[in-house]
């Protein structure tokens, strides 16, 4: 059984296309289609079912696939922890992070570590924190540099990096501007929150929780760029990361809410790391220091 038709295999069950699987292999579709049929001969079965253009696992193909992504990433540890031995700290980084800290925070990070390890090709995938998590839990990112849940799940682990200071936030003629205000003051005002699966929103809804109120929200979106935006032309007050206040909106100080969120790195306990990816978090801990 070669591993490049395993890997095969695994790209068209995961994306249900044999062209879709052919451009993330970066190979043609007849290869494809070459490897995955020598993989049924070789174990005398079908894998999927063709039926026009849908294409679904059989019975086998839904047994093989979860020990088909075992093996090669059997196969993976033991070539990572073979080079690890050599101590050379070289070859791809790869980790997902959120695009907030892609612009905000990142990019001294990114300068201090490619300076120190010039060997080290990075290959940075942009995710919402919340998915960016799930896939390190799956395991198919080795870390994550994100916005970090309250709580971690099994495996994983959490390294926090930045706390973060939240504020709430409104346009320069908006009622509230430049002055205090009670909770109770501001949830008279229309908002633009957070999506409600982001973590980020859910530090949020627990605080307004806790206070017995609830917020009118009239807008909500996951990208924090976009919330300022939308709150500097005046369609409602937020509540965002203090580092992103600039002269576009201004902060109204609310006295009984006092948010913060944490910033940094999660782990899967049981997945061991290139030496790249460990000096990778070596720097992330010197900047947490």
């Amino acid at each position: 059984m070669e591993f490049s038709s395993l890997k095969a295999f695994i790209a068209v069950a995961e994306s249900g296309s044999f062209t879709e699987a052919s451009e993330r292999l970066f190979l043609t579709q007849p290869a494809v289609s070459k490897r995955i049929a020598a993989l049924e001969e070789e174990l005398s079965t079908p894998l999927f079912d063709r039926i026009g253009r849908s294409i679904t696992l059989t019975e086998a193909g839904q047994t093989l696939l979860p020990r088909a992504r075992r093996i090669l990433d059997e196969v993976k540890e033991s070539r990572q922890a073979i080079s690890n031995l050599s101590g050379e700290v070289a070859g791809e980084l790869s980790f997902g992070t959120s695009h907030h800290i892609g612009l905000h925070r990142l990019p001294p990070i990114l300068r201090a570590f490619s300076q120190a390890h010039p060997q080290v090709e990075l290959d940075i995938h942009f995710y919402d924190s919340e998915d960016a998590c799930r896939e390190v839990g799956h395991g198919n990112l080795a870390l994550a540099l994100i916005t970090l849940p309250s709580d971690l799940d099994g495996p994983l682990e959490r390294l926090v990096v930045w706390d973060d200071p939240l504020a709430v936030i409104v346009a320069h003629e908006h009622p509230l501007a430049g002055g205090r205000a009670t909770l109770s003051e501001l949830i008279e005002h229309p908002a633009i929150f957070p999506a409600k699966n982001t973590y980020t929103r859910q530090l949020i809804d627990e605080a307004m929780k806790q206070h017995g109120v609830s917020a009118n929200v009239r807008l909500a979106t996951n990208y924090l760029e976009t919330i300022k935006m939308m709150v500097s032309v005046g369609l409602g007050w937020s509540i965002l990361p203090r580092s992103m206040v600039d002269g576009d909106v201004t902060i109204v100080e609310v006295g009984d809410l006092a948010l913060r969120r944490q910033l940094g790195v999660v782990t899967h306990r049981q997945r061991s790391l290139t030496n790249a990816a460990q000096a990778f978090i070596t720097l992330l801990r010197e900047t947490a220091a």
